[in-house]
């Protein structure tokens, strides 16, 4: 592990620093999954909005 020493005699430890990669762009397939991941989540939140409005107005 990297120390180093600091005024006084503190020891300083500093982590592992990870290996760096570039990132690849997300294929045609990924990207039609995110698309259909994102509509089914509005779905989701759209549903959740209208039973709580729902929920609320019925008394």
């Amino acid at each position: 592990m990297p120390y180093t020493t600091e005024e006084g005699g503190r020891l300083n430890n500093f982590a592992a620093e990870p290996k760096v990669y570039q990132a690849t762009p997300p294929s045609k397939t990924e990207q039609r999954n995110y698309i259909i991941l994102g509509i089914l989540g509005l779905f989701l939140v759209g549903g959740l909005l209208a039973v709580a409005v729902y929920a609320t107005s019925v008394s």
